[in-house]
């Protein structure tokens, strides 16, 4: 059996995928600010409506990452789209609060259920990290050109809601060329499926601290928009265009990590990159005019990528059935609901350089575990290549023996002649008097000796 399982679904499904599920939290400013707007509501209202909308995408992917496999990513994909349609377009047609809360907690869901899918299959490609990237370019080149359009479309909130469904119309169609539901009667796939998650602890500290990094920077991306017209004193059009070139700055940068390829491996850009972004933050959020604002959004949105497709690799590293890809995903959304209301909060209590400086000192503080989670590949990846290397062992000729082998060619070539010496070298444990199933001690050891004998003679 193949220690990576094949690709799920070809790639360019996969990336539409991942576009229309990445699609609402990247629109997240500018839904906050039209909710806000639209329908009259506080800035913290507004912000723990996006929040609503972001903890139903996070729900989705934790219920889900296990499951989409079982499910088959085509149904698991075309239910998420349809979800994303009803949810916001219903959301968008209403001005009744209750109702377009209820529609952003199922376009929620269907955002959540498409970001699952699309996760689970580029964990399952040759090249994690390069599917992400591709992924990561699409949505942000989308967004930006909708940053450009939506100002001139009108007020209210429906413009924005209304995008993300239309996102979902036109991805339907690709999701044919995803696979259907997994056999049922397959005992591998199931059992691989069912088994525990590898890297627990090193997947445990990645998910934790990606949580809080998506925290941190939608925190300060929800609230982005009223720093602009707020503080700096610019109109929702100059901010638009402020958002689109950070969007634009943003293709500029995974494109060079993208041609730099493994090169500078995940540890610096993950590393390095957080704390850059820690200043863009706090540049961000003390920016008091057009110069420093755009300079502060420019920057961070040119590094934000970046750092997002290494970890979105790192995790999918951990495990080729993309669990941990869906899981450290979920946690990012997880930490990007939470972001809109802890923004909303630290802005209004301690004014936005206060909230600059509590997100950056919260981003330093994850810096340090993400690179150490990066630094150490995983060991059972390792293990699986030495093992196809497979120079030198062969499987135990007998049952009971307490490990492989040493080939006999492979002794002779390391210079073990046929002797004692060779036989010293295979660990040789105390037999039990009796063995289950009633065998005596005295067979085992007789069925070892004649091993030894005929590995010595060849």
């Amino acid at each position: 059996m193949p220690s990576r399982p094949r690709a799920r679904g070809p790639l360019a499904a996969l990336v539409a995928l991942f576009t229309a599920g990445y699609l609402a939290p990247y629109l997240l400013p500018t839904v906050v600010g039209r909710l806000a707007a639209g329908l009259g509501l506080a800035p913290s209202r507004a912000g723990l409506m996006g929040s609503v909308l972001l903890l139903g995408s996070a729900a989705a992917g934790f219920t889900l990452a296990a499951r989409v496999e079982r499910i088959g990513p085509r149904r698991a994909a075309r239910a998420g789209l349809l979800a994303m349609l009803l949810g916001y377009g219903s959301a968008a047609a209403t001005g009744s609060l209750p109702q377009v809360v209820a529609g952003l907690v199922l376009g929620g869901l269907g955002s959540g259920t498409a970001t699952a899918v699309a996760a689970s299959g580029i964990a399952g490609r040759p090249d994690p990290q390069r599917a992400s990237t591709l992924g990561l370019l699409s949505v942000s080149a989308l967004a930006g050109a909708l940053y450009l359009t939506l100002p001139r479309l009108g007020g209210g909130h429906a413009p924005p809601l209304l995008s993300l469904a239309a996102a979902a119309v036109l991805v339907w169609p690709v999701t044919g060329r995803l696979p259907g539901a997994g056999r049922p009667d397959g005992d591998a796939p199931r059992a691989a499926s069912s088994g525990p998650l590898p890297h627990l602890r090193a997947g445990a500290v990645l998910a934790g601290c990606v949580l809080c990094w998506s925290l941190a920077q939608n925190a300060l991306w929800g609230v982005s928009g009223r720093i602009g017209t707020g503080q700096a004193g610019l109109s929702e059009v100059t901010v638009g265009a402020v958002f689109a070139l950070a969007l634009g700055a943003g293709l500029t940068g995974v494109t060079t990590a993208g041609a730099l390829g493994p090169r500078l491996g995940r540890a610096v850009p993950i590393g390095a990159g957080t704390v850059l972004i820690a200043g863009c933050v706090l540049l961000s959020s003390t920016a008091g005019g057009l110069a420093s604002f755009a300079t502060g959004e420019i920057l961070w949105n040119a590094l934000y990528p970046v750092v997002l497709s290494c970890l979105l690799g790192l995790a999918a590293s951990l495990d080729p059935r993309g669990r941990w890809a869906v899981l450290v995903g979920s946690a990012s959304s997880l930490g990007t609901a939470c972001g809109p209301v802890t923004g909303s909060v630290l802005s209004e209590t301690a004014g936005y350089p206060g909230m600059g400086a509590a997100l950056g000192g919260l981003l330093l503080l994850v810096a340090a575990p993400l690179t150490a989670v990066a630094l150490r590949p995983p060991a059972g990846r390792a293990s699986r290549g030495a093992v196809r290397a497979g120079a030198g062992t062969a499987p135990s000729a007998a049952p009971g023996l307490p490990g492989p082998v040493p080939a006999p060619r492979a002794r002779l070539r390391a210079g073990a002649g046929p002797g004692p010496e060779a036989s010293a070298r295979v660990p040789f444990r105390r037999a039990h008097p009796f063995r289950p199933g009633g065998t005596h001690a005295r067979d085992e050891t007789a069925a070892r000796q004649k091993v030894y004998a005929s590995t010595s003679e060849r």
